[in-house]
């Protein structure tokens, strides 16, 4: 980290796009209704129809909050331990994660699952097509990983206009970019502490209430360029660049 450090200045990162044409709202065939930036009026039916899949209360008016990860520590599985229940007792909010991974994890999903019933639900292992139906249907994705250094899944909730919730850290950082100055795409914090990841899903949960400032945080959302055209001309900037000083 300290070398890394005093060689900054001849660093560069990256990211990773998206396919755009495979994770495309208004062309998803996967979904249960397509929508579009400018219409998107089809993303309640995808949030009542994932609700209507998963068992959840049917309700329109609760926010969603999904999660499509593996379960291991790095992905922030223990902060979303240490302060999911919290959230449920204290907060009108649904929560469903999809995933697999360490043992610890799941016992603690499922534990979840049965002390919420119609609120909280856990989709056990690598489902494609049902991840799809959380990235359109869900209000909020929550992402607190510990280490990211690009991440996808938060680029494709951008791309659904769910919006995400990260820590700010390695690609995420560079991807999501807090809404608190009316310009951002998403809900960021910065330590990797319980109470700061509960603080940034509660303030996402109180932007939700507000229809037209919510309607465009989505908007905004889904017009972030996180496409492979766009990860292609930062290569292309970067190569330009280093030929003007060799």
């Amino acid at each position: 980290h300290d070398e890394l450090n005093l060689r900054h200045y001849k660093l560069c990162g990256i990211k990773n796009g998206i396919d755009t044409e495979s994770y495309n709202p208004e062309t998803d065939y996967q979904l249960y209704r397509n929508y579009s930036k400018d219409d998107m009026s089809g993303k309640g039916e995808c949030k009542r129809a994932l609700q209507e899949r998963l068992c959840l209360e049917q309700r329109w008016d609760v926010p969603l909050v999904g999660m499509v990860t593996r379960l291991v520590a790095h992905k922030g599985l223990d902060l979303v331990r240490m302060g999911l229940e919290e959230l449920m007792n204290t907060e009108n909010m649904q929560f469903v994660i999809l995933g697999s991974g360490d043992k610890e994890y799941e016992d603690y999903f499922n534990y979840m699952q049965a002390k919420y019933p119609g609120r909280l639900c856990f989709c056990h292992g690598f489902v494609p097509e049902l991840a799809r139906k959380i990235y359109s249907g869900a209000d909020i994705f929550l992402m607190p990983s510990a280490q990211e250094p690009c991440g996808l899944a938060q680029m494709i909730a951008l791309r659904y206009g769910t919006i995400p919730v990260v820590r700010e850290v390695g690609g995420l950082k560079d991807s999501v970019f807090d809404s608190a100055d009316n310009y951002g795409n998403g809900f960021t914090f910065k330590n990797y502490e319980c109470a700061d990841m509960q603080l940034a899903v509660r303030r996402a949960l109180w932007g939700i209430q507000d229809d037209q400032g919510w309607h465009q945080l989505m908007w905004r959302a889904m017009m972030s360029d996180n496409s492979w055209d766009r990860s292609a001309q930062d290569y292309i900037n970067l190569y330009n660049d280093t030929l003007k000083w060799a």
